[in-house]
């Protein structure tokens, strides 16, 4: 196989790049990190040099360390990397999301890291690219997964909060402190006041700082009584379920948001009294758009339903294989309880 369409090696630390020798989204400690965005499964502290988004800089700084090595790029602009051309594209999944493009001798590569291909309020929406090669998530790889459109969704909440403060009870929503809560904030902005755990404020003065425009919150602190609570809204990580801080919310109706909740619905969260199907990845119909729109001669399937989704791209004629890694949902969620513990 010629060398250029050896772009890319799957080794224990991560996907490869020898030729501009870097990795992308590695999960062990390297020279040089390409990262697609600022989740914990993605953006691992231990990297000599990180190269982000300008849009994500901000939170890998606060994230990781504001003393890392890290430049950033904005979206669209190449740069060389050892002779190989990288480039950042949107990807629609959180703030400064990106899928990353390697290219040397007219060989392109697309790794997506997280995407969402459906526009929502407040990410750059996912740019579709062609290449030879795409390597693709599949955390909703199943025919099942078909996400309302934002409008929808956005009606959905606003009704549910209205119906909670005609029976005196305060609104929390529960979703990641990066990219769920921020999207939270976009779906529930005019509803009503809207207060934000800290570690969701936090986060969302680094991405202010950065110049990003969020919309208005105001941190909740224990220091609050409930009578400033009652009847608003409260957007926290889910790690709180079961906290001395919940507890002090008057009259809580809590609402889990996540994709699975489009079938598991309060199965698996047996403490909330809502869920709703509120996902930063693509659904099945935007999993196999996106593949199609790459156009690529070689697909591989990464974290989720990658069996399943490897196998049915196969069976409509695109060449796919399951690739193993450590991104997903159990390693997000593990860094969020770790990154949150002290807060709640």
């Amino acid at each position: 196989m010629s060398t250029e369409k050896n772009l890319i090696k799957f080794t224990k630390k991560g996907i490869y790049c020898p030729q501009g020798n870097f990795y992308l989204d590695p999960w062990y400690p390297v020279d040089f990190a390409i990262i697609s965005h600022g989740h914990a499964d993605h953006a691992r502290w231990g990297m000599k040099h990180y190269l982000c988004t300008d849009d994500s800089k901000a939170i890998l700084q606060h994230r990781l360390g504001v003393d890392i090595n890290i430049e950033s790029l904005p979206y669209n602009k190449a740069i060389s990397v050892n002779g190989v051309k990288v480039s950042f594209h949107p990807a629609g999944h959180v703030i400064g999301s990106a899928q990353i493009r390697l290219e040397y001798k007219g060989y392109v590569v697309v790794f997506t890291g997280d995407y969402k291909t459906q526009p929502d309020f407040i990410t750059k929406p996912f740019e579709s690219i062609k290449c030879n090669t795409f390597i693709t998530e599949s955390t909703f790889g199943l025919p099942i997964y078909h996400w309302k459109k934002e409008a929808t969704l956005q009606q959905d909440l606003h009704h549910w909060v209205k119906t909670n403060q005609s029976n005196n009870r305060t609104s929390v929503f529960l979703g990641y402190s990066l990219g769920k809560a921020q999207r939270l904030m976009s779906l529930l902005e005019g509803c009503d006041a809207i207060y934000v755990h800290r570690a969701i404020h936090n986060l969302n003065q680094a991405i202010s700082g950065s110049g990003i425009q969020l919309p208005e919150t105001q941190l909740w602190s224990v220091d609050l009584d409930k009578k400033t609570l009652q009847n608003k809204i409260i957007i926290a990580p889910p790690a709180i379920l079961g906290s001395r801080m919940l507890k002090r919310v008057p009259n809580p109706a809590t609402a889990i948001c996540s994709g699975w909740m489009q079938i598991r619905g309060n199965r698996r969260w047996q403490a909330v009294d809502a869920g709703f199907a509120v996902s930063d990845h693509a659904d099945w119909n935007g999993l196999i758009d996106a593949v199609k729109a790459s156009e690529a001669e070689q697909v591989y399937v990464t974290h989720g339903s990658q069996a399943v989704f490897s196998k049915y791209l196969n069976e409509i004629g695109i060449k796919a294989n399951e690739l193993i890694t450590e991104y997903g949902d159990e390693a997000l969620a593990k860094a969020e309880i770790k990154e949150n513990k002290v807060d709640v």
